[in-house]
């Protein structure tokens, strides 16, 4: 079985450029918790309900003011439509991320494939992948700062949109 079989095809997608609220209304209308985010068809980043919570609410940005380049990540994992879904299951459990851009040979994006979708269609290996994906599967309760602002890079101004290239 091949990722284009598995994955949602005609996802949609949102500008680095849109603001978070735009992207947040999206992800609302559509009952989902990421969103592609593309130059044209160029995968470009991801952006999660999480990265919005914990990124830009978590630190006062504004969500009208702050565009999603500034909360999404950069680099994303995502896998080819041909590829053996065996292989994007083992790289998303490895990688512990429980969504995947799929793209095309130009690497332009054609789909998504998600948690769900490896259950849905009884993808082999899928509780497996949902296991690995979810250690710890308690929350982190070390004391140590997990915000970017709380360490060494300094977050920007209020609602600048501006945040450190750094990755997490």
């Amino acid at each position: 079985m091949r990722a284009s079989e598995v994955m949602t095809r005609d996802v949609v997608t949102v500008r680095p450029d849109a603001m978070i609220r735009e992207a947040a209304q999206m992800m609302d209308d559509l009952n989902v918790g990421a969103l592609p985010v593309c130059d044209g068809r160029r995968l470009v980043g991801i952006i999660t309900d999480r990265d919005i919570v914990v990124r830009s609410t978590a630190d006062g940005m504004r969500p009208d003011a702050t565009p999603v380049r500034a909360v999404m990540s950069e680099d994303v994992c995502w896998c080819f439509e041909s590829d053996p879904i065996e292989k994007t299951v083992e790289d998303m459990s490895r990688r512990q991320i429980r969504r995947m851009p799929v793209v095309d040979q130009g690497q332009r994006l054609v789909g998504m494939i998600a948690l769900g979708d490896l259950a849905t269609n009884r993808t082999q290996g899928a509780g497996d992948a949902l296991r690995r994906i979810s250690e710890p599967s308690e929350p982190d309760r070390t004391g140590r700062p997990s915000r970017q602002g709380e360490g060494d890079v300094p977050w920007p101004a209020y609602g600048s949109g501006d945040r450190p290239r750094t990755r997490f």
